[in-house]
């Protein structure tokens, strides 16, 4: 694969979103592709920064245990795109790997920016579905109106922007990085029919809980406190991470109740934060400087 390419600055810093679990995610049919509809928090990114080097180095900074790619995936991606295996790359991530936002996936998306990639989000998606089997469609700048086949990189439909809400975001168990061989969903063709129709807010949110509940029936874990605590605070609805500990529960905007973190760590989440999505979140990636 040849790749368009810049010439890399001598330091750069750039930031590029990260999403935060899905709105809808199983199999179209039941045997076709796994597919997904990603829930995109409006200020949720990831920064990274370049400075020369002649060799690959990476590190995150913070509390991060490890980096969200190995290197020799890394050095792989970068060949695979007909960029330089060099400079010296720094990640800063609002959560750890394996939580379900995205990490793997925003990682090289902006190290492929910072080495000078300036080629197309399908170039870029096929890059990362080689590297890793799977991907987010964060390369793309409206990838929450996109029902995405995440094991082929591949955009299936275009659909409407979900209304803007308010969200109250936490984990539930431990990191879980996803398995790209793993096909053990539900089929959901019937809710992205009715995503298509949706016209408010609850009409979305009922769809997204419909699809987290499918998913903790099939897949577990069985004693997941989310619906109960979003009854409890009287959310329109939730949304989960299919295949890893990211849980929101949805509100209209303005209506975030004031214990509500309070609550989510009482019923055993972590990490809990307000969000929201629906909002005007920009390009897919943002030069700082």
């Amino acid at each position: 694969m040849t790749a368009t390419r810049a010439r890399q600055p001598k330091c750069a810093i750039l930031r590029q979103p990260c999403h935060f679990g899905e709105w809808l995610q199983g199999r179209i049919g039941p045997l076709g592709p796994v597919a997904l509809v990603t829930l995109l928090p409006d200020r949720l990114n990831l920064t990274a920064k370049v400075r020369p080097s002649a060799r690959l180095l990476v590190k995150t900074l913070g509390t991060l245990p490890t980096f969200p790619v190995s290197s020799l995936r890394l050095m792989r991606f970068l060949q695979t795109l007909n960029l330089p295996v060099r400079g010296a790359y720094e990640i800063s991530l609002a959560f750890p790997p394996g939580l379900g936002t995205g990490a793997s996936t925003a990682t090289l998306i902006a190290i492929a920016r910072l080495a000078g990639f300036c080629g197309s989000p399908a170039q870029l998606a096929r890059a990362c579905i080689a590297t890793e089997g799977a991907s987010d469609p964060l390369m793309y700048p409206v990838s929450d109106r996109l029902l995405w086949a995440s094991r082929n990189g591949t955009v299936l439909r275009r659909l409407p922007p979900a209304p803007r809400a308010h969200l109250l975001t936490g984990f539930v168990g431990p990191a879980l990085p996803t398995d790209p061989a793993d096909q053990d969903y539900d089929d959901i063709s019937d809710l992205v029919v009715a995503w298509s129709e949706a016209k408010s807010l609850p009409d979305f949110v009922a769809l997204s809980q419909e699809s987290a509940r499918r998913c903790l029936a099939r897949r577990g874990p069985t004693d997941d406190p989310t619906d109960a605590v979003a009854r409890e605070l009287g959310a329109l609805g939730w949304a989960t991470s299919h295949s890893g500990a990211a849980r929101a529960l949805i509100f209209a905007p303005g209506s975030l109740p004031i214990h509500g973190a309070a609550a989510l760590c009482e019923a055993g989440f972590y990490g809990v934060q307000e969000q929201s999505t629906g909002g005007d979140t920009g390009p897919a990636h943002g030069w700082i400087r």
